[in-house]
């Protein structure tokens, strides 16, 4: 006979009986108040979110017709050359990776929601700036402070709308910050046609002066104000997100003990200056170490931090830490042994070499190269295409990433990617040009009459 059987149906500690039959019926409650929720105001707070993604994805592809424009410009002063077109192209990933960095304080002092008003100040200095430029420097600067404000929304809006959402809903809405980046590309791309270049700079301040006249009317985080000991508040805004007659009051319970239960983790704090410093890196050196040798250092530090954390996922057993976990192995013991413990920095080490390695070559240049490697007729469709292309990619990629990872395992992902990068490096030695010191004529002249003229005209010219 089992020695379970001896055990007494109620066990002399409190919370144990009935566990398993608590749990189900709790699950089933769980799904059925969510199931019933209006989600009507929560989809509202949510639209006054990502107001910001699409004047990130408007300000991201504002260069695309109007470098050609400033070209040919009648004001010397205006007139961008090939260094200023690669600065005014990459200057604005310095200022996204400066705002991701910043964000980090504004998150959790000003709030989610005043985060994300607050990147309405450099866009609208920075737009207002391009739209009155007079020289050069000023559409720099107010392509770094649109980067700035885009910086900042990439990194507060999906913190906001994961936290004001409901599991329900939370997959589709978080989706949304994709989908409407992608939509103020097409949207850039569709008034550069019929606009000068300082209009659409004016038409970029409309979504963001629309998103703060939205956000004074939505509620902040429930999450962040009773991390911050405002509970009062805290209920209030929940009550706005739900509705009265919802049974809030289980749900803001279930908050308030996950907010007691969360520690403060710094990671984020050192992958986010690492980022800021590799930009800062790529910036200075595209233009004296070329865009290959780059794509090449980059390529291969991300397939090695992508097999190194694939290698560590597979061979390095995992042992549970939380109270939960050490309960139930109470019985077993089998503590980790001091070769895994020691290895348990490689995660966050190889997570930085990819950040690195990322930021300083496939990041910032593919975007540059996209500009310089388009030919002028198709260029203001195909960059199109292209953003469109890499905003879906991710939007995919985000979307499988955990099927894949509950059918397959951690690492297959990773050893995916890892096969991404050496094809990066094939793509790179055989499909790309060197186009440090060549003018977009020039590139362009590559693809008409193939590689050899190419190096010959560039050869003839030095």
């Amino acid at each position: 006979m089992e020695p379970n059987v001896h055990e007494p149906l109620l066990r002399r500690e409190p919370g144990e009986d009935y566990q398993t039959l608590g749990q189900l019926d709790a699950r089933q409650l769980e799904k059925d108040y969510y199931r019933t929720l209006p989600n009507r105001r929560l989809f509202l707070a949510a639209l006054a979110a990502v107001l910001g993604n699409f004047s990130f994805g408007f300000a991201l592809v504002y260069t695309s017709p109007v470098i050609p424009a400033l070209e040919r410009s009648r004001r010397p002063a205006l007139r961008l050359t090939g260094d200023a077109q690669s600065w005014f192209g990459s200057v604005f990933t310095l200022g996204t990776a400066a705002g991701g960095l910043g964000t980090m304080y504004f998150n959790d002092r000003l709030g989610r929601k005043l985060s994300i008003m607050f990147s309405a100040v450099p866009s609208i200095l920075g737009y207002l700036l391009m739209g009155s430029a007079q020289e050069v420097w000023m559409l720099l600067v107010g392509r770094l402070l649109t980067g700035f404000a885009g910086g900042v929304t990439s990194a507060s809006i999906p913190v906001y709308i994961s936290e004001i959402s409901h599991p329900g809903v939370r997959g589709a809405l978080g989706s949304c910050p994709q989908i409407m980046a992608v939509l103020g590309a097409l949207v850039l791309y569709a008034l550069g046609l019929v606009l000068d270049w300082r209009w659409l700079a004016v038409a970029g301040e409309v979504p963001v002066l629309l998103m703060v006249v939205l956000l004074c009317f939505m509620p902040e985080s429930p999450r962040f104000l009773i991390s911050k000991g405002k509970e009062d508040e805290a209920l209030s805004a929940l009550t706005w997100l739900r509705g009265q007659e919802a049974n809030y009051w289980w749900e803001y319970e279930q908050i308030k003990d996950s907010v007691k239960e969360q520690a403060s983790q710094y990671d984020a704090v050192i992958v986010g200056a690492v980022r800021l410093v590799s930009v800062i890196f790529a910036a200075s050196f595209m233009d004296r170490a070329g865009r290959k040798i780059l794509l090449y250092a980059s390529a291969f530090i991300m397939l090695a931090s992508n097999l190194t954390l694939g290698l560590y996922i597979h061979h390095v057993p995992r042992h549970p830490t939380n109270a939960s976990a050490m309960a139930v192995n109470s019985s077993d013991p089998s503590p980790a042994p001091p070769t895994a413990n020691s290895l348990t920095v490689l995660p966050l080490i190889a997570t930085m070499a990819f950040i690195v390695g990322y930021a300083m070559g496939w990041g910032p240049i593919t975007w540059l190269l996209m500009g310089e490697v388009l030919p002028l007729k198709a260029r203001g469709v195909v960059s199109g295409l292209c953003v469109l292309v890499s905003w879906l990619t991710a939007f995919a990629l985000t979307k499988a990433f955990l099927p894949v990872k509950d059918s397959f395992g951690l690492e297959v992902p990773f050893f995916f990617f890892s096969v991404i990068c050496v094809l990066n490096l094939i793509f790179t030695k055989w499909l790309i040009p060197e186009t440090k010191g060549r003018s977009l004529e020039r590139i362009e002249s590559y693809f008409r009459t193939g590689r050899k003229s190419f190096l010959e005209s560039f050869r003839r010219h030095r």
